[in-house]
């Protein structure tokens, strides 16, 4: 109801919404911490007038009715206030009065989104439950329950290579003649994918940087994080920290001034060099870092002006096919290091990432390939580019891997699978199907948002509004006032705990099958799934 009290035709009840917050009166002592810390402001203070029937002792009196006014709490039925679920309100709230509740009705807010002629953008991914890579069973097991290889005393080498691996007769004949090798970094096969200094608060990205560098000089686990697009802190480039970094570069080149004038500057060569061409569940649509988030911080490291969107810049004129363009940077970006640091390209999972896989085989530049199925992450997409659009990982990773079996070529140009890894909590599992079925490495994002800083978004549609820089755990804002939320330190540890949980439960898998001084790439025959169309799809063996 608009404020003059007329009903319009995008006007809603309480009983209209997804969330519908729940108060006890009772209990509520007026604090006021529920709406201050309220992201979206779905809750106000109201005054309500009260009518109580008062009735006398005296039976011949007549019932008398007495009006009272009283403060209390009230959810806002505009759909730009619509509450989103975090629960940030009974996180705080000190009597436990108030919780919001998932409406037992059919979500009517989504008519009613595209006010000003905007379908809706939101952030998170997509939310359909479950996936191919849940129901991947490991059916190779050893039959005898072998001390030597149990995952608690055993050493496992849990080690893979990113960069161009030559065949040994090469490698050879290239020592002899004492040329140019190409450059290969040895890592951890599970990498923190990119998101960008932007898309993430500050004190986020912080506390990523401080768990990486943790886990390689205090464990001595070699794990790497990406940048995303949008350059990083000047700082991290001229720190040592810098080769536990892959630096990515995108359309926009966003934040490459500043990545370039530092190169004399570096005490460290960064460990790789990411060519975005696509991104996760936005194939063809690129990324997308809406004002909400382009503070005068994030404009500075881009080299942008303040407070305007970010999309994707189209093509450059440079660019005529994504064949020509992988060769081009990759190349230019070879020559920027003098050829001391692996340059590969990240494509969005589709029908066409053979195309681009055959054209590396031809390219000795080309260090890797990394390929982000239909699950990644995607920072603010539309919903019918994240409900509609993409290809999902295992099939895509599965093609690739057995087009370079055909030509002799698996595991020179590893291939790295990421998007959806993780997603209901098997991270272990999914990374190690997809390893088994030919990935070299695999890519993770919202899995460590969510283990690390307790991101409470879902795939039932609760909060999901990293888009507009509103997160209410300060994981995706440039608001201090959220992010100051948010204990970097804290971040740093969880992130080191969820490694060192992903690294027990990835021996625990390759213990049985007897494989301890090298991942299972591409060994599918031992896996299996009980669906007969994706076991012939996937090539692996069907199980019941």
């Amino acid at each position: 109801m608009s404020s003059d009290g007329r009903i319009t035709p995008s006007t809603l009840s309480v009983k209209d919404l997804p969330w519908q917050i729940h108060w006890n009166k009772g209990k509520c002592t007026l604090c006021g911490h529920c709406t201050a810390i309220c992201p979206v402001h779905a809750i106000e203070l109201g005054v309500f007038r009260k009518r109580a029937v008062q009735t006398s002792i005296g039976l011949n009196e007549a019932p008398s009715h007495v009006y009272q006014v009283y403060h209390g709490i009230r959810q806002k039925t505009d759909p730009a206030y619509a509450c989103v679920g975090c629960a940030m309100c009974s996180l705080v709230c000190p009597n436990d009065c108030i919780l919001p509740y998932r409406s037992d009705e059919a979500d009517k807010l989504r008519y009613h989104v595209n006010r000003g002629g905007q379908p809706r953008r939101r952030g998170g991914r997509r939310n359909v439950p479950g996936g191919i890579l849940d129901q991947i069973k490991f059916i190779r097991i050893s039959m005898l329950t072998d001390p030597a290889l149990d995952a608690g005393r055993h050493e496992f080498e849990l080690r893979t290579l990113l960069g161009r691996v030559l065949p040994p007769e090469e490698d050879l004949k290239l020592l002899h003649e004492e040329s140019w090798t190409p450059p290969v970094r040895e890592i951890y096969p599970l990498m923190l994918g990119a998101m960008s200094f932007g898309a993430l608060s500050p004190t986020m990205w912080e506390g990523l940087q401080m768990g990486v560098a943790y886990l390689n000089e205090e464990l001595g686990m070699p794990v790497r994080m990406c940048t995303g697009e949008g350059g990083c802190p000047p700082r991290l480039l001229r720190s040592r920290f810098l080769k536990y970094v892959i630096l990515q570069i995108a359309s926009g080149y966003f934040g490459w001034d500043e990545i370039i004038r530092a190169i004399p500057e570096m005490k460290e060569d960064p460990c790789a060099i990411e060519i975005k061409y696509g991104q996760g569940a936005k194939p063809g649509d690129g990324g997308l870092l809406m004002w909400y988030k382009v503070n005068e911080l994030i404009a500075a490291v881009r080299g942008v002006p303040t407070g305007v969107s970010l999309p994707s810049p189209p093509t450059h004129q440079t660019k005529y096919s994504i064949e020509e363009s992988v060769a081009k940077m990759i190349q230019s970006m070879s020559m920027a290091w003098d050829f001391r640091v692996p340059v590969y390209p990240k494509i969005s999972g589709t029908t066409t990432a053979l195309a681009v896989l055959n054209n590396l085989t031809r390219n000795p530049y080309a260090a890797a390939l990394a390929i982000d199925g239909e699950d990644g992450g995607t920072g603010a997409a539309y919903n019918v580019s994240m409900n509609h659009m993409g290809h999902p990982i295992a099939g895509n990773i599965r093609d690739c891997y057995l087009n370079l079996v055909k030509l002799g070529m698996q595991n020179e140009i590893p291939l790295f699978a990421g998007g959806g890894v993780g997603k209901n909590g098997n991270l272990a599992a999914n990374a190690a199907a997809l390893i088994m079925l030919g990935a070299s490495g695999v890519q993770i994002g919202k899995y460590i948002m969510q283990a690390a800083a307790g991101c409470l978004g879902s795939e039932s549609d609760r909060c999901n509004i990293c888009n507009i820089g509103l997160c209410p755990k300060g994981i995706t804002s440039q608001d201090p006032r959220l992010y100051r939320r948010l204990d970097p330190e804290q971040v740093a540890e969880r992130v080191v705990d969820a490694f060192l949980a992903f690294d027990t439960e990835l021996k625990k898998i390759m213990a049985p099958l007897g494989r301890s001084t090298s991942l299972p790439i591409g060994m599918s025959d031992a896996i299996g799934i009980n669906d007969q169309a994706a076991a012939e799809r996937l090539d692996i063996k069907y199980v019941v």
